[in-house]
């Protein structure tokens, strides 16, 4: 326990806490003096808990020490270009690294935990669900300030953005760990930057929780005004949390495309980099570039309830559909930012329990690149219903489904390298099958939301909420647990469980399929969504409990996973060697991964995914060391 309150989490956890306190005392004192309120039931005004928010977002940086270089060069005191990591074991973990490796195990696990607690508020909500008429989220109770259907309303709200901000860190997670790694870095280009763009998104994702404890909103995770203009003071620091967090993706997103562009092996042409790589450079510009629009579109929101603006006020001369406008131009390009590193990590792993060559590489690579262009052309599909002008729908219609082709491109690549191919099922291969099957699943239920006549009965309905769940889960959470399968032994010097890994997956995918089909299913028969109740005339009780049923069945192989992950770090199986006979680079060295990765360079001398080819050649040549042993 002293250890971790001694740790950089703590102490940024603490002067958050401090910061918050000066920056909401500071604007309460000025209130005070102006013989203005200073309190409401929150104990303290609105606009004390926005600017505390943001003082303590600031104050935690500061705390945990992530700033500590930049504040040294900026006093004119010399700091080491790079540094070895003072703590061990799970210390190094709550503490500033500049460690690529460590860093992307941080945002893993915080993406782990974020995960657990937005299904923790998907299974309360969903519970509720599970028999018409209300159970126990009632109008006489009162939690955190709020009645039943109000705390359901923020829980269901709470549980989409959290699940977003877990993926996103997830993502940045598995590209902090493996682009390095895949390219032949040391680290990544701007390793106290890459810190930074981790510890950012702490104080992000408390100010998001707050916001339960705050009054809670009612919104959805769209914070759509004008119910967000008028909301509790929750809905702020749900619009502070995620503009504080955007920031990770932003900078991180600049991190990634420096690193691929300069740091690349000798011999890695852009053909023959691994196919995670263009991956994670197609997500990395579309979050670049688009991020900074939902952080504005939310900042908007902010400074109307703060300052009376009226940007979305139609009363004061604004325009409630333009929040939707700024909001889906990041919002749509987002969901690729989810699936994009998913199909990266079914295509970089699925030659390899294949044993054959990735059909159509370039095609891919391109398709990813494909995929981020066109995804900025498509966000007005979600408004067909919001009084969008009627004569631009129709070309949204066409170049939303005209994402169909590049996404098509890597499904018939898959087809094409799993043809004939000597197929394994270890725990990773069958999350990235199961994954292929799932996203099929988004896809194919996709069309009927991008033809405007179809979309216009089924947007607001459950229909909607399977399809993106079948697009989230398959495009990324499938191919998460893949990765995570994988490169634990990598990471760990050891392997997780496989019997308990097929258990995880087979009690997940079955439930997942009921749970989604029957959510599409309900959503036909006209069962709409972000509601508390439904009408018992439906007949749709028993279709309910079984979704409830088969959502707590999603949950306990995740408990299960949980449990394999954390006791596999000391009571896993040894991996020794190339536990799977990968060509990638990053397996012809020992396990866990050196502290510099790579202690002789190495020369890319042919294609990445040459697998089961006669007399072919190893994907990679590490130069001899000096002592003449070969790494």
């Amino acid at each position: 326990m002293k250890r971790f309150i001694s740790s950089a989490l703590a102490h940024g956890l603490g002067w958050q806490l401090i910061g918050t306190l000066l920056g909401a005392g500071l604007i309460t004192g000025i209130r005070a003096l102006m013989g203005l309120s200073v309190t409401d039931r929150f104990f303290f005004t609105e606009p004390a808990w926005v600017l505390g928010g943001f003082i303590g977002a600031i104050s935690f940086l500061f705390g945990s020490g992530v700033t500590s270089d930049w504040m040294k060069w900026a006093r004119g005191i010399d700091t080491p270009e790079h540094h070895e990591d003072h703590h061990s074991g799970w210390e190094k973990y709550v503490n500033v690294s500049l460690d690529h490796k460590v860093i992307g195990i941080q945002y893993t696990i915080v993406a782990l935990a974020l995960i657990s607690i937005g299904g923790l508020f998907a299974l309360i909500f969903r519970t509720e669900l599970a028999a018409s008429q209300l159970q126990f989220l009632t109008t006489d109770m009162k939690l955190f300030g709020q009645n039943g259907p109000q705390l359901y309303n923020t829980l269901m709200s709470l549980h989409g953005m959290i699940m977003i901000v877990s993926i996103l860190l997830g993502i940045s997670g598995i590209i902090n760990y493996v682009v390095p790694l895949l390219l032949g870095a040391q680290d990544m280009a701007f390793p106290r930057l890459n810190a930074f763009s981790f510890w950012i998104a702490v104080p992000g994702a408390v100010l998001l929780l707050s916001s339960l404890f705050l009054g809670g909103f009612d919104t959805g995770w769209t914070g759509y005004p004008p119910l967000s203009a008028r909301a509790p003071v929750g809905m702020q620091m749900f619009f502070l949390g995620v503009f504080v967090a955007g920031w990770s993706s932003i900078l991180g997103a600049l991190n990634v495309i420096v690193t691929v562009l300069r740091m690349r092996a000798k011999g890695m042409t852009a053909m023959r980099m691994p196919i995670f790589v263009w991956a994670a450079i197609a997500t990395s510009l579309i979050a670049l570039t688009a991020t900074q629009f939902i952080g504005l579109s939310f900042q908007l929101v902010m400074f109307q309830r703060l300052f009376g603006m009226g940007f979305f006020d139609p009363a004061k001369g604004g325009n409630p559909v333009l929040f939707q406008h700024l909001f889906w131009f990041y919002s749509h390009p987002a969901v690729y930012v989810f699936i994009l590193p998913g199909l990266g990590v079914i295509s970089e792993l699925l030659p390899v329990f294949v044993r054959k060559p990735l059909f159509g590489y370039r095609w891919i690579a391109m398709s990813s690149l494909g995929i981020a262009l066109v995804g900025f052309v498509v966000w007005a599909h979600h408004m067909f219903t919001s009084g969008m002008n009627e004569y631009l729908r129709v070309p949204f219609m066409y170049s939303t489904l005209l994402v169909a082709i590049p996404t098509g491109v890597k499904f018939f690549s898959w087809v094409a390298t799993i043809w004939n191919g000597k197929i394994t099922t270890p725990t990773p291969m069958l999350f990235v099958l199961g994954g292929i099957v799932v996203f099929l699943m988004g896809g194919l239920s996709g069309p009927p939301n991008a033809i405007v006549s179809t979309d216009l009965h089924l947007h607001d309905t459950y229909f909607i909420v399977g399809h993106f769940h079948d697009t989230i889960f398959g495009g990324f959470v499938f191919p998460f647990f893949a990765a995570l399968y994988y490169w634990f032994p990598k990471a760990t010097g050891r392997r997780m469980n496989e019997t308990l890994g097929k258990l995880h997956f087979w009690l997940m995918t079955p439930a997942f399929f009921v749970l989604t089909f029957g959510m599409m299913y309900i959503g036909l028969l006209g069962m709409r969504r972000r509601i508390v109740d439904y009408d018992p005339a439906l007949g749709i009780d028993s279709t309910h409990l079984v979704l409830t049923i088969a959502g707590y069945l999603i949950g306990l192989s995740v408990v299960i996973f949980i449990y394999n992950f954390f006791n596999s770090i000391k009571n896993g199986e040894k991996a020794e060697g190339n536990v799977w006979n990968s060509r990638s680079p990053e397996w012809q060295v020992p396990s866990p991964m050196p502290v510099h990765n790579y202690d002789q360079p190495f020369e890319v001398i042919s294609e990445p995914y040459d697998y089961g080819l006669e007399g072919g050649s190893p994907y990679v040549k590490f130069s001899e060391p000096e002592s003449g042993k070969h790494q």
